[in-house]
């Protein structure tokens, strides 16, 4: 132990005589383990760790196979099961001690203007129970609160919702929450650390789901509809049950389910296919959610960038250890030569390794900590607000410290042995130089330069490809301009206006918006464009015996395209006569007139859409045809889509949506815009989406890739092109004497330069040789992530290439210089 003691002071010592190196290694270091910390910090939270419950190990998740056939009303995120799917299953099943259903809901807490929301669940009464979460203050729900035709539920609230809404007031189980204005009472709070079962989202409020019926007309809601997908499933498994055979069982008794829950709208093709479907049980240890889907795989690409630049930092330390240990050698050789043995100093000298090592960790743990968090607000939107416990666990503990085992071997072994095998009558002869290094210790250099261009090529090659990815996604023509559109979404239910007053009421809402906010223009819509909702069904030409095509829909009012700066291309848009009392009409994009009429002017032309069972098949008069536009995403290829009109609709539902171009600062415009709806009714709640924003949003996890992957591209870049000129620098001061007899012989400065640049190119092809290879290969990791180009974009290469290569040529020219400035007698001098 005193040995080892006596060694970290010795390795601190020689720390502080070298701050410079010191700074630089703790840098690098720190940079390197601080990226891959942070990255691995966030897969930890949404892949590997478990959920914040008792015996998490225990819960299974339920939900249908791979390939499953359903259709009908999508209205959440936990959309898997429909309320006759749930009650059947509950019945069924034998594997569970426990099984809870929930399902992700939006509330508004507001009581009138502009709506503030809670993240909130509707949940199954025993819940809390079976995930063995107890209440901090009051109770939580039981199997009694959750009975059908509950009149007056109350509400579960999280903890930080409690401590932020209401100061953490122990006394609030006498208050009430106001959820879409309807108070609940205050039944309990869920204890600390409990956010839920969905990674990525912390619940505030949770209601059971018996109350689903309360923010619906009554006969309406999710509850009574047989083709309503909205709940989420899980278990705790029974003693003696695993997920295999809690899987066969529901496996076993999926035919019955199915049977019982078939919906009578469905038609005689889509039955057969839901009574084929297949229930599944899997692993519900570690929760559900939609981050894994979206960014699981940008993780761990992102993972293996990190630890790419740890590698090229910790070989341009090996570097720089390699160039001090030549400092060294003299002192190296008498230590030997007075009885010191190798391993007693390659002990000394991973000490001052491991001291790096140490010292860049703990600086690596505090970026990741801000690295990870900065990370977080990146992913986080007003609209999507993202909840990821970053806890530091065993996992995160286990995998720092093995950033920094590793770090010190390989960036300390090498160096270490190399600086001890010499023999030290062979140092002593070269009269203390101490730049007498042979031509394998060199040849070590250049391989970790050579290793460190291949590998920098690799990650610049990638964070091109991921940048020019974003730009072609942001060049994307959407069919629609988004510049100065707002989204202004109205809800009507406080008003209780009556069905068939609520077409009247859009109508005065969009008048009264135009004219107060000054609107340049103005149109009521069902769905915006690029808002991850959308509306397909069947369609067919009247009288085609051709195959039925998957078609988008929307509906759209007078006024709408125009708004949206999407041009007419033959017909009409609609007008006040499209009504209830006249024909249905639509108005179709070009795919739609390409793969519905085979190319010709739909205009005047009748197609039919596909209902349920129970109804007859719509018929619709196309007016009008109208360029392409993007319906879910930017990504897509353009799809048919069929507009119908708004005042058409049979069934309006309690809201209403509609779209404004305007010019005015967005401040005033939701003043404004909030003036307008209370004079239609005080207590209507109204919502605001800026369409640019709301496009910028959807390109999140492209935005994400691109800024990330630029900067570690950036960053092994420049750690190559350090150690590069490290290299040459260190090759120069070893052929001093040699330039110096050049010279004096009467060689040029352009001789000299060439002399040394012809060191730079070799290793810069040989790396970027290697590089162009590895990145060929590696690129095809991103294929899936990347818009518009091939994961071998030859431009995307080249543009690294050049990129790359005219850098650290341009670094390499310093030395050179240098070189050429020497003066022979000074450098004959020395000899």
């Amino acid at each position: 132990m005193d040995r080892f003691s006596g060694d970290l002071r010795f390795g601190l010592r020689q720390l502080r005589l070298n701050p410079t190196f010191t700074v630089v290694a703790v840098l690098s270091l720190a940079l390197g383990i601080g990226a891959n910390t942070a990255i691995f910090q966030l897969i930890d939270a949404i892949r590997l760790r478990t959920l914040p419950v008792e015996k998490p190990e225990r819960l299974a998740y339920v939900d249908f196979a791979k390939g499953a056939r359903r259709s009908g009303w999508w209205s959440t995120r936990s959309a898997n099961f429909t309320s006759n799917l749930w009650d059947s299953v509950r019945q069924q099943q034998q594997a569970f001690s426990g099984i809870i259903a929930w399902s992700a809901q939006e509330f508004n807490l507001a009581q009138e203007g502009k709506a503030r929301y809670a993240e909130g669940l509707f949940v199954s009464g025993e819940f809390f129970n079976v995930l063995k979460v107890p209440a901090i203050v009051g109770r939580v729900f039981s199997a009694r609160d959750d009975q059908p035709g509950c009149g007056s539920p109350g509400a579960v609230i999280g903890y930080s919702f409690w401590q932020g809404e209401f100061g953490g007031n122990p006394a609030v189980t006498d208050r009430s929450v106001r959820l879409d204005g309807r108070l609940f009472p205050v039944i309990g709070v869920a204890a600390p650390g409990f956010f839920g079962v969905e990674i990525g989202h912390r619940f505030d409020v949770a209601v059971p789901i018996c109350g689903d019926p309360l923010f619906w007309e009554p006969g309406k809601g999710r509850i009574p509809t047989p083709t309503a997908w909205w709940l989420s499933l899980m278990g705790r498994l029974k003693p003696g049950w695993t997920i295999e055979r809690a899987n066969a069982q529901l496996q076993a008794v999926s035919p019955s389910i199915m049977r019982e829950t078939l919906p009578p709208s469905y038609r005689a093709d889509t039955a057969k296919g839901y009574l084929a479907n297949k229930l599944t049980v899997t692993s519900g240890a570690t929760g559900v959610s939609q981050l894994r889907g979206r960014y699981e795989d940008p993780l761990w690409i992102l993972l293996a960038t990190t630890g790419l630049v740890l590698l090229i930092a910790c070989a341009n330390l090996a570097n720089l250890l390699l160039a001090r240990a030549s400092v060294r050698e003299r002192e190296i050789a008498v230590r030997q030569a007075i009885g010191a043995s190798r391993g007693r100093l390659i002990t000394q000298l991973l000490s001052e390794s491991m001291l790096l090592a140490v010292l860049g960790t703990a600086l690596g743990a505090a970026l990741a900590v801000l690295l990870s968090r900065g990370l977080i607000a990146f992913l986080t939107t007003p609209e999507n607000r993202m909840f990821v416990g970053l806890e530091f666990d065993w996992r995160m503990l286990g995998f720092t410290a093995a950033m920094a085992i590793v770090a010190c071997l390989l960036f300390g072994l090498a160096p270490a042995l190399r600086a001890t095998q010499v023999a030290p009558a062979s140092v002593m002869r070269a009269s203390g130089r101490g730049l007498t290094a042979g031509r394998e210790k060199f040849s070590l250099r250049r391989a970790l330069v050579v290793t460190q261009v291949a590998m920098s090529l690799v990650l610049l090659a990638g964070a091109l490809l991921f940048v020019r990815s974003l730009q072609k996604l942001l060049a994307v023509d959407p069919g629609f301009r988004p510049e100065g559109i707002v989204a202004v979404s109205v809800d009507y239910r406080a008003a209780h206006f009556p069905k068939g007053r609520i077409t009247e009421v859009r109508r005065q809402t969009l008048e009264k918006l135009r004219v107060r906010t000054g609107a340049i223009s103005a149109g009521q819509v069902g769905m915006t464009p690029v808002s991850g909702s959308g509306w397909d069904q069947n369609a067919w030409a009247e009288g085609s015996a051709g195959p039925r095509i998957d078609a988008l829909f929307n509906r759209a009012g007078p006024g709408y395209f125009r708004t949206m700066g999407t041009p007419f291309v033959a017909g009409r848009d609609f007008d006040q006569h499209d009504n209830l009392t006249a024909p249905k009409v639509a108005i179709v994009n070009e795919e739609f007139a390409r793969t519905i009429f085979h190319g010709k002017n739909p205009v005047g032309r009748l197609f039919r859409r596909e209902e349920s069972a129970n109804q007859p098949d719509s018929l619709f008069l196309v007016v009008g045809l109208v360029r392409n536009t993007k319906y879910y995403e930017l990504r897509e290829d353009f799809r048919p889509i069929a507009f119908v009109a708004q005042d058409q609709d049979d069934d309006p539902g309690p809201g209403g949506s509609f779209v404004l171009r305007t010019k005015a600062p967005l401040g005033e415009f939701y003043h404004a815009a909030e003036e307008a709806v209370a004079e239609i009714h005080p207590g209507l709640a109204v919502d605001f989406k800026v369409l640019t924003a709301q496009i910028k949003d959807s390109l999140m996890r492209d935005r994400l890739m691109a800024a990330l992957a630029g900067a570690f591209g950036l960053l092994a870049g420049a750690l190559a092109v350090l150690g590069l000129y490290g290299v040459i620098a260190y090759m120069v001061a070893r052929r001093r004497n040699e330039i110096g007899v050049r010279m004096a012989l009467g060689a040029s400065r352009g001789r000299v330069i060439a002399l040394v640049l012809r060191e730079a190119v070799l290793l810069l092809v040989i790396g970027l040789t290697l590089g162009t290879a590895l990145a060929a290969w590696a690129g095809q990791a991103a294929a899936s992530l990347v818009y518009g180009m091939t994961p071998r974009d030859p431009l995307t290469l080249g543009g690294a290439v050049a990129l790359l290569a005219i850098v650290a040529l341009f670094a390499s020219y310093g030395p050179a210089w240098r070189a050429s400035r020497l003066q022979p007698m000074d450098a004959l001098r020395d000899e």
